[in-house]
């Protein structure tokens, strides 16, 4: 993990070797750095739980991550794509639906709780630094990434994906799709309705096997 100070704030970049234990000390030497506007640049392989390490530490020390993004690359050659770019948008619900649509490939950050009455379609991926509550939904062309609790109703793979994932801590939702499977569950109860592999787990991810979707717990390298 490397750290490098910004106008009015301070830039974080993870790396692929970054765990929740290397990063907390790092951390905790800096908490008042963290009290501002952060940025995080994650490496391509960098562990979801580091970077749900962080925005704890973060919060912790009353600051946010304003911005989410990859590394910062040389521009690339005119006959290659440009790079995959992160766009935040807010997550703020407003009576009856606050409908927010961005359907370009763009990995989009949503930095606060998503609350009920809230609803997003993206062409991308989409990353929620916070909870999704009951009554929100998402529905995105590429992964759900949730860094706490899913409660409300997400469709990962939009698009025809069929290697999109849904990942939360926990996965705790009335309803989940990946692709063209859909997952229910009984009233009042998650998704005990899945076939569920692994239990008692704080971060668990859902994806498409066998056709059918499947939740297991998702560990962080030791």
């Amino acid at each position: 993990m490397k750290f490098r100070g910004t106008l009015g704030g301070l830039n974080i970049q993870l790396e692929a070797t970054d765990t929740p234990q290397s990063v907390a000390g790092a951390l905790a030497a800096r908490a008042a750095l963290l009290a501002s506007d952060v940025i995080v640049e994650i490496d391509l392989e960098a562990q979801l739980e580091t970077l749900d390490a962080v925005r704890g530490a973060v919060a912790s020390a009353g600051g946010q991550i304003t911005r989410l993004r990859a590394p910062r690359a040389p521009p690339p050659a005119p006959t290659l794509a440009a790079p995959e770019q992160v766009t935040a948008l807010p997550t703020s619900a407003g009576p009856p639906v606050n409908i927010t649509q961005s359907f370009d490939s763009h990995t989009v950050v949503l930095p606060n709780n998503v609350r009920a009455g809230f609803r997003g379609e993206y062409g991308g991926s989409v990353v929620v630094l916070g909870d999704v509550n009951p009554g929100a939904e998402l529905v995105a062309g590429g992964d759900v990434i949730v860094l706490g609790a899913l409660r409300g109703v997400v469709h990962a793979g939009a698009d025809g994906r069929e290697s999109a994932i849904v990942w939360a801590r926990p996965i705790a939702s009335a309803q989940i799709r990946i692709a063209g499977a859909v997952a229910r569950a009984p009233e009042g109860s998650s998704l005990s309705s899945m076939k569920k592999l692994a239990s008692s787990v704080e971060s668990e991810v859902a994806r498409l096997q066998d056709g059918q979707i499947t939740i297991t717990a998702s560990h962080v390298p030791r």
